[in-house]
């Protein structure tokens, strides 16, 4: 067995087709040499901790329903919480569902009224819009602002629009998908301070917190404001590639709210207990994974500094920012003249990569392609050799 402070091997390519994987097995094209990079999972194989407590619960042979709730599981989450971001999280607080999307959903349901407006922070993770809108809730945009790549929010705006009593609840995304920035306390005060006042509830999705580069820190909003009116979400998934699990920890502080979540998500969606396999895997990667993640963080910062080299030497009309936080790069191509539709299909059919068209994320992403770069970088410079290529 491999020792866990070994030097572990992000290059090699191991081969997820005929693994059901959505990434390479699903890609929503013709894969005939169709390259992916898309979908927010890493090609990196997991770490040793993980796969050997995962398969010492195989051995246990017996996989019925199960719960996280034991003091090994709490202590190892609230643990990782409060070694890497000084955030002290009462066990209580933590409720479990099979992932931060349909936790979403639930807490619209649960906390919210038909017609309600909710806010976002265009361009931002999509599922966000699609789970207002599919609840019967009123999106209410407060877009980012781009500063040639660098993007701040505009406090001006979101003030305005929170101060409408019919809004009664914030989504945020920290750090931010797509655009890389991790907010830093004075920003996410502001944030705070605003919803609060004017009585909107705030969801923070931190699901990306531990991918971030060496320069920035993390830093819970919950942190700087224990109010009961603040929910966090969390999981392992993004951190230690666990998605396939299903398993998010979801941090709701004030006990009502607890219990209108459980009517919920056990009484009206059936959400009851926790991935037997997911529980093992986060508890072993809270608990023994932070040497993994040191060096997997090293290597995607190397993978973004490649794209920065890239797009200064090779695609001059491009614009690129060296994200603060994710796996992600956000690249803006407006400079090259094509409508979304054109650049989606040039990617698609002349460069032959699947990425995250940015149009996806709102209408402030048209022009831009978000790029996974959690994968080996022979991967990484296959597509970006590819897109130079078909850009000319």
């Amino acid at each position: 067995m491999m020792s866990h402070a070994e030097q572990y091997d992000f290059d090699t390519l191991v081969s997820r087709e005929n693994t059901h994987s959505v990434k390479w097995d699903f890609i929503p094209a013709d894969k005939d040499d169709l390259l992916p990079l898309w979908i927010a999972d890493m090609d990196f194989v997991c770490a040793q901790p993980i796969i050997d407590a995962m398969r010492a619960r195989v051995d246990r042979r017996i996989f019925g329903y199960s719960m996280p709730f034991t003091d090994e599981y709490l202590e190892a989450v609230t643990g990782w919480f409060r070694r890497r971001a000084n955030w002290n999280i009462e066990r209580e607080s933590i409720v479990v569902a099979p992932g931060i999307v349909p936790a979403l959903g639930v807490l619209i349901r649960a906390l919210t009224s038909e017609g309600d407006g909710i806010i976002i922070q265009n361009p931002v993770y999509y599922p966000f819009s699609k789970m207002i809108a599919n609840n019967g809730r009123r999106l209410v945009n407060n877009p980012l602002i781009n500063n040639e790549g660098v993007y701040t929010m505009d406090f001006e705006d979101l003030e305005a629009k929170a101060r409408d009593p019919k809004v009664t609840m914030m989504l945020l995304c920290n750090p931010h998908n797509p655009v890389g920035r991790v907010w830093t306390p004075e920003e996410l005060s502001t944030v705070a301070d605003i919803c609060l006042r004017n009585n909107v509830l705030l969801i923070s999705d931190d699901i990306h917190c531990d991918l971030i580069r060496e320069d920035a820190v993390y830093t819970p909003v919950s942190s700087l404001n224990p109010s009961e009116r603040i929910i966090t979400c969390t999981s392992a998934s993004k951190t230690f590639n666990l998605a396939g699990l299903h398993l998010s920890n979801i941090v709701i502080p004030d006990e009502g709210m607890r219990k209108l979540w459980e009517a919920e998500a056990l009484g009206r969606c059936g959400l009851f207990g926790g991935n037997a396999f997911g529980i093992v895997a986060t508890q072993a990667a809270y608990t023994h994974g932070e040497v993994w993640l040191e060096q997997v963080n090293r290597y995607i910062a190397d993978n973004l500094r490649y794209i920065g080299e890239f797009v200064a030497d090779r695609l001059p009309k491009a614009r690129y920012w060296y994200p603060e936080g994710t796996y992600f790069a956000w690249i803006d191509f407006r400079e090259y003249g094509y409508s979304s539709e054109q650049l989606e299909d040039l990617m698609l059919n002349r460069a032959r990569v699947a990425l995250d068209e940015g149009y996806i994320f709102g209408e402030e992403g048209c022009g831009f392609e978000r790029i996974n770069v959690a994968c080996p970088r022979s991967i990484l410079e296959d597509c970006m050799e590819r897109m130079a290529e078909a850009l000319g």
